[in-house]
């Protein structure tokens, strides 16, 4: 449904507060332990035969796939608001990390793995920037953007941007769904969205949709749920 009003959840704000409360009380029906099968199917196409890349997680929570991608030698970092998800993710990867603070950035610090190539900044996303995180030739980008509160999408968009290099790729999952029968988060973002949001800046295809309803969505009152994958290229 190409242009369902999407008025209805406009205005919904999820507060900073309740994500971190999601985590502390375990309450994170999102996170997928065996990882993202679209992501293991077309991380060829994020790579682009390319190694040894940037990869950056935004509202990464505690993402295996960030483990999986620094194992291939790539470079891994990810941003999270809650260091409950971040401390989860090394003990549940077994993988020893110091803290240090992030002296642009007051009350931030990073989680940083011992061997140096994952490093999780502890903050919200919108204190980033080039001049702290550097920039990234790729993005996986699943349950962030469908995240970020409605009013925000502009200002992440516009984020996202400036941290991507040229010749980069973003994967972005989105959701879609009747969102007058569900408020989010997720949200549902669709394609004509994600054109005006960031067609100025790259080619935007959509790489597929799988159909990954479930009882979950049953109860939240839905009768269908789709992951929507888009391939973002940003061109020199």
């Amino acid at each position: 449904p190409e242009g369902a009003d999407t008025g209805s959840q406009k205005d919904r704000v999820v507060t900073e507060e309740e994500w971190l409360q999601k985590w502390e009380t375990g309450n994170i029906g999102f996170h997928k332990e065996q990882g993202h099968p679209l992501l293991q199917k077309h991380l060829d196409v994020l790579l682009n035969g390319r190694s040894g890349l940037r990869i950056f997680f935004p509202l990464c929570g505690k993402a295996v796939e960030m483990k999986w991608l620094a194992d291939m030698g790539h470079s891994v970092v990810g941003v999270e608001v809650s260091e409950q998800a971040l401390k989860d993710f090394f003990a549940e990867h077994s993988l020893p990390y110091c803290e240090e603070p992030v002296p642009e950035i007051s009350g931030a610090k990073t989680l940083q793995s011992t061997s140096g190539n994952i490093s999780l900044y502890c903050c919200s996303i919108y204190d980033l920037s080039s001049s702290v995180v550097g920039k990234f030739d790729a993005v996986w980008d699943r349950g962030a953007l469908v995240a970020v509160n409605p009013c925000d999408r502009q200002r992440y968009v516009s984020l996202m941007i400036t941290l991507m290099e040229k010749n980069s790729s973003y994967l972005l999952v989105t959701v879609s769904y009747d969102p007058n029968k569900h408020k989010g988060p997720p949200f549902y973002v669709p394609e004509s969205e994600i054109k005006s949001l960031f067609g100025n800046h790259c080619e935007i295809k959509c790489l597929e949709q799988v159909d990954d309803f479930s009882d979950k969505h049953r109860r939240w009152g839905l009768d269908y749920f789709l992951e929507v994958l888009y391939i973002l290229k940003f061109v020199a």
